[in-house]
């Protein structure tokens, strides 16, 4: 079970300063002291960041891009309040001192209320697994899902199915390069023979030979398919929105994505386990089988299999990266991160917004002002 947060103590800039210098991680929001310590010691992905940050106001991290608004993003750093800092609320804690810095004040009427989690008085028992709770929630579902916590979530009460919902991220290259690329080899092959022609199933007359010069393009294909493939499935799969009566498909949404956006920093999920991956490229090679010649829809497939693995390893890039700043991976990053923190509806695009553009469904652009 977690506590409770403490109750509201107060710190002066030195006594701040000494637990920055013996190595926690403090950060504040106006007056508000915030340890991120522990969630460091979890998620070793996020520290140079937040290390940069530590003994600073991060008020205009959260209020600009790409948590402008974000009630949820101060409802996750809320977990972690431990008191007040004594003194010049506009000052950060470096060397011993409160040091002034020029922070953008925001107009407290786009302040969101910031509510603490009382895990004990949650709509869900916390003690117990979620998946099966969820659909109890009914209307309140969305709301709920989408107030994300840092503690992990157990979905099933068997260890072994559990188990199979989880992953490290480099269990997909491992796992799945080595099929793209036999795949690659042995169709290459089969173009190579120069005796496949497509369509021939419909007609002879207007069959169209495909040698081994096609491969490339077949392949590329299958990756660009594939990214459509990622943004509808996250578009219209992923974010939709059950039934407030409907128990079984609120408990799919969870288990399907839901579960990812409530606990957004639980890196055992941030990647697809190969289990249930299985069971969908399974699904799509077998689709492309059926329409195209073997060799032609394998190609394809093996396209669409890279374009995958660069999606996976690209989103848990998105949440455990440090992407130098105007960076591709940076201007992703920050546009995923909106997407879970302020847009949920939008913003669909994993590894490339090149969708949300076609799609309009791009999220929109606001003013931000820098920390000098």
């Amino acid at each position: 079970m977690v506590p409770a947060p403490p109750p509201a103590a107060s710190f002066s800039p030195a006594e701040v300063q000494q637990r920055l210098a013996a190595g926690a991680c403090w950060v504040r929001c106006g007056a508000r002291l915030y340890d991120l310590t522990g969630f460091l010691r979890q998620h070793p992905g996020g520290e140079q960041l937040l290390r940069a940050r530590a003994g600073q106001d991060v008020s205009n991290d959260l209020d600009g891009p790409p948590h402008r608004h974000s009630a949820n993003a101060r409802r996750w750093l809320e977990q972690y309040y431990v008191g007040e800092l004594q003194g010049d609320p506009q000052g950060s804690v470096e060397n011993g001192a409160a040091v002034s810095v020029d922070t953008q004040k925001t107009d407290p009427a786009m302040e969101p209320k910031l509510k603490v989690v009382d895990w004990d008085k949650d709509l869900v028992d916390w003690q117990k697994p979620l998946l099966w709770q969820v659909g109890h929630l009914g209307e309140k579902y969305d709301e709920w899902v989408h107030q994300p916590v840092t503690r992990p979530i157990r979905l099933f009460y068997s260890d072994f199915i559990e188990a199979l919902t989880k992953t490290v991220w480099y269990s997909v290259p491992v796992i799945w390069m080595p099929l793209m690329l036999y795949l690659s080899w042995s169709h290459y092959r089969t173009l190579a023979q120069g005796d496949v022609r497509l369509f021939a199933s419909f007609t002879t007359e207007y069959s169209v030979a495909m040698p081994k010069s096609v491969f490339p393009g077949l392949f590329v294909l299958g990756m660009l398919l594939w990214s459509l493939t990622e943004y509808l499935l996250h578009r219209f799969l992923f974010h939709m929105k059950p039934p407030s009566n409907s128990y079984y498909l609120i408990t799919l949404h969870f288990i399907m994505h839901g579960q990812h956006h409530k606990a957004p920093f639980d890196e055992s999920r941030l990647v697809f386990p190969p289990a249930p991956a299985s069971l969908v490229i399974a699904f799509f090679y077998t689709a492309l089988q059926l329409l195209l010649p073997e060799a032609v829809g394998g190609t394809v497939f093996a396209g669409g299999l890279l374009g995958y693995v660069l999606y996976d390893m690209t989103h848990y890039y998105l949440h455990f990266g440090s992407p130098h700043k105007g960076s591709y991976l940076y201007s992703m990053k920050a546009h995923h991160v909106k997407h879970h923190f302020a847009h949920q509806k939008s913003g669909f695009g994993i590894s490339t917004k090149f969708w949300d553009y076609i799609f309009h469904t791009l999220m929109p652009e606001e003013p931000h002002l820098k920390i000098q």
